[in-house]
């Protein structure tokens, strides 16, 4: 990994380990260009537990701790999903300076959700049920709500490309108005940032990378495009 001028690190979601970037081959079309890093987090996949809490202060580090090993000095352009979106902004608001631009894939957003006690608990429970109770994804279900009030601190991203995907596909439990309170949480990821770039899609739904996986890297090359 020393080949191309910046390193691009994937970041999954809650209960998704690197994979979910191999499915549809949206690591390897990028890898024919760029340097890549995937990784899973503690608790999934091959990866050993790591310490509690499994919060995004920690997971973070730790995203910190994986890029410092590999990066050998070069800025990073970060891609996360879902939750891996809280993880990025926060590195990337952390480290400002290592960070060359952002591609958020329908990110999770402190100001679109608001769960409750009893809704952390089902998470936690379905996760703990689909994982097991040391699984990773059941200690980062049971830090949902500290996340979201921990982010919701944070200022605002670096001043670099930023682009953010995000899926207004409306089903029986997401009806429109409830995607336009997501697109609008969205937007304000662009708070002081120059060149930030909003495409919403109605073909996909929260797995955009999924089945979506041409809008993630057309919108990863049109990233490059503006470090060159």
């Amino acid at each position: 990994m020393t080949n191309t001028k910046y390193l691009v690190v994937f970041e999954s979601g809650l209960g998704n380990d690197h994979t979910v970037w191999t499915e549809k081959a949206i690591a390897s079309q990028i890898n024919s260009n760029s340097d890549v890093l995937m990784y899973d987090r503690a608790g999934y996949g091959k990866s050993e537990n790591g310490p509690t809490p499994r919060n995004i202060e920690r997971l973070r580090t730790e995203l910190e701790s994986v890029i410092n090993t590999f990066s050998n000095g070069r800025k990073v352009i970060l891609i996360g999903h879902s939750l891996g979106g809280l993880i990025i902004r926060d590195y990337a608001i952390k480290n400002p300076l290592k960070t060359a631009a952002l591609l958020f894939v329908d990110p999770t957003h402190e100001f679109y959700s608001h769960p409750s006690q009893a809704d952390e608990d089902l998470l936690y429970e379905n996760a703990k049920n689909a994982g097991g109770a040391n699984s990773g994804v059941a200690f980062e279900a049971r830090e949902f709500i500290e996340d979201l009030q921990y982010v919701s601190k944070s200022s605002s991203l670096p001043n670099v490309p930023v682009i953010v995907l995000t899926s207004m596909q409306v089903d029986a439990t997401h009806p429109l108005s409830d995607k336009q309170i997501l697109y609008n949480a969205h937007e304000l990821l662009g708070k002081n940032v120059t060149d930030f770039s909003h495409i919403a899609t109605t073909k996909s739904g929260h797995a955009i990378m999924i089945e979506e996986p041409t809008l993630v890297i057309d919108n990863f090359n049109l990233l490059i495009s503006k470090l060159r």
